[in-house]
């Protein structure tokens, strides 16, 4: 059985920041693309799109969303099977459910995510 436990979101004043943490079980992580993608908590609907926010393939190639780009920093541990998200400089517009996901091929894994509010 795949779970991806996401951990590490809550609430943070504007500018500053967060690490979200998600730990895998029941996949050969190493081989797994991982990476976080996020949705507005009023857009939870099913069928609303979640943005790509970073992923990480097998080794250190690295994709970033274009809001986040310069601010977030994904890296993984294989030893660990965690995919962490280093969130720094935030925005009240970064306030979202914050997913965790791992892809091999057709399949395509999904956490159930957890919040991050940045308020004042």
């Amino acid at each position: 059985q795949v779970q991806l436990v996401e951990s590490g979101g809550g609430l943070v004043q504007p500018g500053g920041s967060l690490r979200l943490s998600c730990a895998a079980s029941g996949i050969i992580f190493s081989i797994y693309t991982v990476g976080w993608y996020r949705q507005a908590p009023e857009k939870q609907a099913p069928g609303e799109q979640r943005e790509l926010v970073a992923t990480i393939i097998r080794g250190t190639y690295t994709t970033y969303g274009g809001s986040v780009k310069g601010r977030f920093t994904i890296y993984r541990s294989n030893t660990n099977n965690t995919v962490y998200l280093q969130m720094n400089s935030l925005k009240p517009e970064d306030t979202a459910v914050y997913y965790c996901s791992a892809r091999l091929g057709d399949m395509f894994y999904w956490g159930k995510g957890t919040l991050v509010t940045v308020s004042s």
